[in-house]
């Protein structure tokens, strides 16, 4: 079993900045995928960024320049650094494990996830 905890979450103004942790433990993440999720209300969860087991990295094109996913191993921690925040940014963010070493883009490619975290920005 793995638990994922997110936090760093919160509200912050367009253009801001904001950092998302999540801490894993049960299990080493470093021979899996990691990714970053969020949800809208009325909206489907959508992958934001992930990172392979091998150190690749995926952006959606909504956010490529703005965030960076990166993931300390030896920490069992996985991050989100969030810059140039919008409103439409405004989600809850899930961390989630990828059942395979390579990062999927779906939801059914990942196997466990976080309670998650509201992200809030004013316009």
């Amino acid at each position: 079993q793995v638990q994922l905890v997110e936090s760093g979450g919160g509200l912050v103004q367009a253009g801001g900045s904001l950092r998302l942790s999540c801490a894993a433990s049960g299990r080493t993440i470093s021979t899996y995928a990691m990714g970053w999720f969020r949800q809208a209300p009325g909206k489907e969860r959508e992958l934001v960024a992930a990172a392979s087991s091998a150190g690749s990295t995926y952006y959606a094109d909504s956010v490529k320049g703005r965030f960076t996913i990166s993931r300390d191993n030896a920490k069992n921690t996985l991050y989100l650094q969030m810059d140039s925040l919008k409103p439409e940014d405004t989600a809850v963010y899930y961390c989630a494990r990828g059942s395979r070493g390579i990062a999927g883009t779906r939801v059914s490619e990942y196997d466990y996830w976080g309670q998650g975290t509201q992200v809030t920005v004013s316009s």
